[in-house]
């Protein structure tokens, strides 16, 4: 009965329609829609975290396959934007100096490549 006034009341003084639910009802079935929602978006989180951190490794690795580049090296240059073998070699010797761990000696080493 105090509901049934409680949101005659409501519908009064925010000029909506009157609830034909009770209150509780309609907080469960909220309660229960956002709970699967959350599970949903948690799933697809995990799945492309995991599938960006296995590409990640894997082009590290690739990188490594360059002469001179060790693991430390190649992660600092995949922090720096070079994706790729292709895109390390055609980088500006300015721009392979400006990352950590690369010395003019690699530089030289990816003339010879060119």
């Amino acid at each position: 009965m105090i509901s049934k006034f409680l949101s005659k009341l409501k519908s009064i003084l925010f000029k909506s329609e009157v609830i034909s639910e009770t209150p509780l009802k309609k907080e469960k079935k909220v309660a229960k829609s956002a709970k699967s929602a959350k599970a949903k978006t948690k799933t697809k989180t995990k799945s492309k975290t995991k599938t960006k951190a296995v590409n990640s490794k894997k082009n590290i690795e690739t990188l490594t396959t360059l002469p001179g580049v060790g693991a430390k090296s190649a992660k600092a240059l995949y922090e720096a934007g070079f994706k790729t073998t292709k895109a390390v070699i055609a980088a500006d010797e300015k721009d392979l100096l400006a990352v950590s761990g690369v010395g003019i000696n690699f530089v030289k080493k990816l003339k010879k490549l060119k």
